[in-house]
């Protein structure tokens, strides 16, 4: 006698990237797009958006006047085969930017990406949000900060396209942004968060 449940599988339906485009250039609300799958951002905690206002404040100073200019979280990047749509929370892009279209809202070639990421979005940062990112040429450094504790991973692409990762931790230590010679103290970036 069986007595497994047969179910039906459930279905779900995939779109384009240019249903994609079209969907989220008319939404209130910014999604990511993955091979087809949409997903919902969700909002941001306090400590989350002062370590993002530490770092543009101090890497827009540092860049001024330079041929790179950083861009906060309403900036989308693509990779080359327009498999994937994502916000990263900053990201710096150097020499002139390169857009997927005429809208004038999707990135191709970023230089480096910061995100910021809590205990609900560390394994996704880490994990396929980092392997479509890899897939854009210009990109040269990622840079993880961790929203609850002074931790920083930091990759950098190597010579050979391979990415090599390390972790700052210490409050005395410097991130050091190799793509444009910056160095920022960790007590900076983390200042005012209490953490």
């Amino acid at each position: 006698m069986e007595t497994d449940v047969k179910e039906a599988v459930p279905k779900y339906n995939s779109i384009t990237p240019a249903q994609y485009l079209e969907m989220e250039r008319a939404s209130e609300y910014k999604n990511e797009y993955y091979d087809g799958y949409v997903q919902a951002m969700s909002g941001a905690s306090l400590k989350h958006n002062i370590i993002a206002s530490n770092i543009a404040a101090k890497v827009d100073h540092f860049l001024n006047g330079k041929n790179c200019r950083m861009l906060q979280s309403d900036m989308r990047v693509c990779t080359p085969s327009s498999d994937s749509y994502m916000y990263p929370d900053a990201l710096i892009i150097c020499g002139k930017p390169e857009l997927e279209d005429d809208k004038f809202d999707t990135l191709k070639n970023p230089s480096v990406i910061f995100e910021i990421i809590s205990s609900s979005t560390a394994l996704y940062d880490k994990g396929r949000k980092f392997f479509f990112y890899q897939q854009i040429p210009s990109l040269l450094e990622y840079i993880m900060i961790d929203s609850q504790k002074k931790l920083i991973q930091l990759g950098r692409k190597q010579a050979d396209g391979s990415w090599r990762f390390e972790q700052i931790s210490n409050p005395n230590e410097i991130l050091n942004i190799k793509t444009i010679d910056s160095h920022l103290p960790l007590l900076e970036i983390y200042f005012g968060t209490e953490i």
